[in-house]
């Protein structure tokens, strides 16, 4: 009897500490789809996160990155809305601009990003215009007299929306030129003098890139674009402080939600509530281990995370946007031409 008794405590003791999400993670593989090419930002920190993140999952699966570019994300996007399994086990590193890409128009755009299962973001994408230090133009003053030619890519990219938004809002003077690769195309251009610079670019992908820039000085750092201005660049003007309009400030605002949201981590939408808090959880804790912090830190990458519920607060002010405003930005981020 006596050893009935303790074979049944044990029993209860298993039962109250059983874990039904580790126990369904243990043994299996994530897949870490990322809305990026090999070799860039996105892939970088995406990446690095995956080398980390499964010491925190629970049942510490392996996680494998799988590159999936097309489309500047949408394809990703996409595919988790409307292609995986809701179950947990394939999760996205999300290009910034999808999860603005159904409210602002994007008829590619096959799915509600509120509905994603948010997980978190490795970092906030708080970008800059910049120009070579050979250009004459080095402050956004000078830039509001003189013509800057900058590399650009698609119409629908950064380093073109940027711009066009800057022209209209500041009367800045850039004109772009399109058809450059991200990356390395727009720095190779800069460095060889076929432009004058770029705008839009993340100053966290600066820095991780191309550190030799900014300890030569061989960038002049005209305007940064955030709702907060960068600790790096105290001195340097941020573009939403200059408005003086509040729609002007509000539709730049709405914007630069996709920079805030910046490198955002998700599953599908439907995913069991208690894998998602489980997989929160796990992004936190990730986002705080002393061993991802040193990697990031000896890759001169910026860790600023935001939590799967601020992202879902995020989105949820970014949608209820009043229209005209919506409308607006999506001149801007989807048309090509922009406001009049």
């Amino acid at each position: 009897m006596r050893a009935f008794l303790v074979a049944a405590a044990l029993c209860a003791a298993t039962a109250v500490h059983a874990d039904p999400v580790a126990d369904f993670y243990r043994g299996k593989t994530v897949t870490l789809m990322i809305g990026g090419g090999p070799g860039g930002a996105y892939d970088i920190y995406a990446r690095l996160f995956a080398r980390h993140w499964p010491r925190h999952m629970p049942g510490n699966p392996v996680v494998v990155p799988k590159n999936l570019s097309t489309a500047g994300g949408l394809a990703v996007a996409n595919m988790m809305a409307n292609g995986v399994e809701k179950d947990g086990l394939t999760v996205a590193a999300h290009s910034n601009g999808i999860s603005l890409d159904p409210l602002l128009g994007n008829p590619g755009a096959r799915f509600d990003a509120r509905k994603f299962g948010w997980i978190g973001s490795i970092g906030k994408l708080q970008n800059v215009c910049v120009t070579w230090r050979s250009s004459p133009v080095k402050t956004i003053e000078q830039a509001r007299v003189s013509e800057v030619v900058l590399a650009g890519h698609a119409p629908t990219m950064n380093t073109v929306i940027f711009p066009r938004i800057l022209n209209s809002l500041l009367g800045t003077k850039f004109r772009v030129v399109g058809g450059y690769e991200p990356g390395q195309g727009h720095a190779i251009a800069m460095e060889n003098g076929e432009v004058d610079g770029v705008c839009g670019l993340a100053w966290a992908t600066i820095k991780a890139s191309h550190p030799e820039w900014i300890a030569e000085r061989k960038i002049n750092v005209l305007l940064q674009m955030a709702f907060d201005k960068l600790p790096d660049l105290p001195d340097v003007p941020n573009a939403p402080d200059l408005l003086t309009s509040p729609d002007d400030r509000r539709m730049l605002d709405l914007v630069l939600t996709r920079q805030e949201i910046g490198r955002g981590i998700a599953g599908p939408p439907g995913l069991p509530p208690e894998r998602l808090a489980a997989l929160r959880a796990s992004f936190d804790a990730t986002m705080k281990d002393p061993e991802f912090l040193a990697d990031a830190a000896k890759a001169q990458m910026d860790i600023e995370p935001l939590s799967g519920e601020a992202i879902d607060r995020l989105l949820a002010s970014a949608y209820a946007t009043p229209g005209d405003i919506v409308k607006r930005a999506a001149a801007f981020v989807e048309a090509g031409e922009g406001a009049k």
